[in-house]
């Protein structure tokens, strides 16, 4: 089958952020974080979203790690600055940033707690977008945000050049077809349990944190797509399931991101700040395992 068309590229990882042991952000880890995930499959990196702890980040932090990240990686990749909080001049502030440092797009997700209703999710999303020329990928995940993006607000948000995708992790396949066909917006799948899923839904692409660990896999997943070889892409989504469930299914997928990277070699540590807390010993065997029966990890003697 043939994929819609992808602003923001087809294997998108939702980058952790690095930090060192006292808690500050390691600059040089972020880099190489970066390098190694578009190096294994990723073409495109969403820095300082959630899996970026940035409710915990400031904005000069978030500036300092987008442009580690573009000068790593922003020859190679699609860089996308997450900027969605609940206060609607922060995002603003965030959205220029993003703009001066050179990303590529934006990452807009629902003002989280507030609770706004539909009349103020477009008048944020709106107020933001005029902050920048930028592209917008919203973000809709209810699940943290205790609200959902509205058919109609899609509707108003369509007439606005600015916003082009959608990062989906509502969970509802019909509705999301429902939505591309009405608006034109391209989507994404913003949850790994459903990547296959929204593939072969109509989506450009995926915005993964199992990408932290299979980005080569779902690039192949993508490829068997657009060569109609569904049994091959199937294959794949069965041989990750193990993967999916650890990284996803039993703790915020920043604390077991950072947990597979570190048996990966590529973090040093895998501290996060509070209210986070770094993945325990039990947590991190189970990662071990879920990577060891994929064939993710890497071979004795290998560095």
């Amino acid at each position: 089958m043939s994929l819609p068309a992808a602003p923001f590229g087809r294997v998108l990882t939702a980058m952790v952020t690095p930090f060192k042991e006292d808690g500050s952000v390691d600059l040089d880890a972020v880099a190489r974080v970066a390098s190694h995930l578009v190096d294994h499959g990723n073409d495109g990196l969403v820095v300082s979203g959630t899996t970026g702890e940035a409710p915990t980040t400031s904005v000069a932090e978030d500036g300092e790690i987008l442009r580690a990240v573009i000068d790593a990686v922003g020859d190679r990749a699609t860089i996308v600055a997450g900027i969605g909080t609940n206060h609607t001049e922060h995002s603003v502030e965030l959205n220029e940033q993003a703009q001066k440092v050179g990303a590529d797009g934006v990452l807009l997700v629902s003002p989280y707690y507030n609770k706004p209703t539909q009349a103020g999710l477009a008048a944020h999303f709106e107020a933001v977008a005029a902050a920048s020329e930028l592209p917008i990928m919203l973000y809709d995940i209810p699940g943290r945000t205790a609200v959902t993006i509205a058919p109609e607000t899609y509707v108003r948000l369509a007439g606005n050049e600015k916003f082009v995708a959608v990062k989906d992790a509502v969970g509802d396949l019909f509705r999301g077809t429902q939505i591309m066909a009405e608006t034109g917006l391209t989507f994404y799948s913003g949850d790994d349990v459903l990547n296959l899923g929204w593939l072969t839904h109509g989506a450009a692409g995926v915005v993964s944190v199992v990408g932290h660990v299979a980005g080569v896999q779902y690039a192949e997943m993508v490829a068997a797509i657009e060569r109609n070889d569904l049994d091959r892409a199937l294959a794949i989504h069965v041989e990750l399931i193990p993967v999916v469930d650890a990284i996803m299914g039993h703790a915020p997928g920043v604390m077991t991101a950072k947990a597979a990277l570190q048996l990966l070699g590529v973090l040093e540590n895998r501290s996060v700040r509070l209210p986070l807390v770094e993945a325990d010993d039990d947590l991190v065997g189970l990662v071990h395992e879920a990577l060891a029966s994929a064939h993710l990890l890497p071979a004795e003697g290998d560095s």
